[in-house]
C-alpha cells in the first residue's frame, strides 16, 4: 500500500504543522506534497522528509507574498500528481483536500477547519485591516472559492475535524459529516515545576483579532505582571497600550517558551480558536488557563480544575476571571494528567485506526 501526505503549505511551524509531524512519525517513508516550502522556517523534524513541492515555489519573492498569490493554490494543488498512491492522508485548513487521486484510492483529510476567510469574510478583511483596493478586489475572488471549496469538499473519502466548532461548519458549509479527533499535544516537551511563578503569560501571534488587547489592559488596570511571547503586526499598539508590569519578550523557541510556561503562573488566553492547542501546552506544564469561554477552549478547559473561562472579550471580565484563578488552590500533576489525555501517542493512534478502518470500508 502506497501513501502520500498532502499539507496546504510548510512555511510555518504552527499547529497544523505539529500535525503533519505526527503524519511523518506514523509513515516516515511517505512523501509530503505541499504547494511551497520554506525548510528555514517549517518544524525541524521535517526538514529532512520527503518534501514534493509545486511550481508555486519559483513564483517571486514567494516567502514574504505567499498571501498574495491566494487565487493560485487552487491551481497549485490541482497540479499535484497522487496517481501512483493508494491512500492519501491531508492536513487541510483550506487547500490540501481538492488533491485528485486516483479512481478506488483513499483519501483521509484532517481539517483544520473550513477556509476562514471565504465563510467569513466581513470578519477577516476587517480584523486584518486590508487596504480599499482589496476590499473591493476580493469580492469576486472570495465568491469563486466559496464555489470552489464545496465542490473540492466533496473529494475526501473520510473528514475528520479538530473540533466540534469545526466539525459544524463542516456540515453546514460543505454538507458533509465528518469525525471528531482532537489535534496532538506534544506533552513530552514540557514538565511541571514545584511551584507557580510570579507572572501570567500570554503566547500567542501578536495579530489584531488575538485580542491580546484585552489582556495587556486588563493586566495593566490590575497592576499584576504580564510576560507577552510572540510578534506581529499588532505589537506597536500592544506596546503603546501597556503599563510597567507588561513584558513583552518576542519572539522565543519552543525550549524558551516551555520553561516561560513552566515557571508562570498560568496562561492567559483571550482570543477565539477553532481548538487553540497552547492552552493544553501550558497545562502539560501544570498550569492553569485564564480563557475567553468560546470555540475550542469550551472542548479543553475545565473550570476549577484546569483553568477558569470568561464570559466577554472585555478587560473587566477578564480582571475578575484572574481573580478567580488567584483564589484557587490549582493541583499542578491533576492539570498535568489532564494535558496527557491529548498527548501525541493518543492522537497518532486514533488516526492510525481511522485511516486503516477507511481502507478496510473500501475493499
Amino acid at each position: 500500500m502506497r501513501l502520500a501526505i498532502v499539507h496546504d503549505y510548510l512555511n510555518q511551524a504552527g499547529g497544523a504543522e505539529r500535525v503533519v509531524e505526527n503524519f511523518h512519525r506514523l509513515w516516515p517513508d511517505a512523501p509530503i506534497f505541499t504547494t511551497i516550502a520554506d525548510r528555514d522556517a517549517m518544524p525541524s523534524s521535517l526538514r529532512d522528509a520527503d518534501l514534493r513541492v509545486t511550481w508555486m515555489q519559483r513564483l517571486p519573492a514567494w516567502k514574504r507574498h505567499f498571501r498574495a498569490y491566494l487565487p493560485l493554490y487552487p491551481l497549485g494543488i490541482a497540479s499535484m500528481d497522487l496517481r501512483d498512491y493508494d491512500v492519501v492522508v491531508s492536513s487541510s485548513s483550506a487547500w490540501a483536500k481538492a488533491v485528485r487521486t486516483r479512481p478506488g484510492a483513499v483519501h483521509v483529510c484532517y481539517c483544520h477547519t473550513p477556509m476562514r476567510w471565504v465563510w467569513d469574510y466581513a470578519h477577516y478583511v476587517e480584523r486584518e485591516q486590508f487596504g480599499m483596493m482589496a476590499r473591493l478586489g476580493l469580492p469576486p475572488v472570495i465568491a469563486a472559492l466559496r464555489t470552489w471549496d464545496v465542490r473540492t469538499a466533496q473529494r475526501p473519502t473520510h473528514i475528520v475535524v479538530n473540533s466540534r466548532v469545526v466539525q459544524d461548519r463542516v456540515q453546514r458549509f460543505w454538507g458533509r459529516s465528518s469525525e471528531l479527533l482532537a489535534p496532538p499535544v506534544d506533552v513530552s516537551r514540557f514538565s511541571v515545576a514545584s511551584a507557580p511563578g510570579g507572572s501570567y503569560l500570554v503566547v500567542s501571534r501578536l495579530a489584531h483579532y488575538k485580542r491580546i488587547d484585552v489582556a495587556v489592559e486588563a493586566f495593566t488596570a490590575l497592576g499584576l505582571p504580564l510576560v507577552v511571547i510572540g510578534d506581529g503586526p499588532a505589537r506597536a499598539s500592544l506596546q503603546a497600550m501597556a503599563g510597567p508590569t507588561i513584558e513583552f519578550r518576542g519572539r522565543v523557541d519552543d525550549a524558551g517558551v516551555a520553561s516561560a510556561m513552566r515557571d508562570s503562573r498560568g496562561l492567559v488566553f483571550p482570543g477565539e480558536e477553532d481548538f487553540g492547542i497552547t492552552p493544553l501546552e501550558a497545562n502539560a506544564c501544570g498550569r492553569p488557563v485564564i480563557a475567553y469561554g468560546a470555540g475550542g477552549a469550551l472542548e479543553t478547559v475545565r473550570p476549577g480544575e484546569t483553568g477558569v473561562l470568561f464570559d466577554t472579550q472585555s478587560a473587566a471580565s477578564l480582571a475578575d476571571a484572574v481573580r478567580r484563578a488567584d483564589s484557587i488552590a490549582w493541583q499542578p500533576l491533576a492539570i498535568r494528567a489532564h494535558a496527557e489525555t491529548f498527548s501525541s501517542l493518543r492522537f497518532e493512534t486514533a488516526f492510525r485506526r481511522i485511516v486503516e478502518r477507511t481502507v478496510a470500508g473500501q475493499d
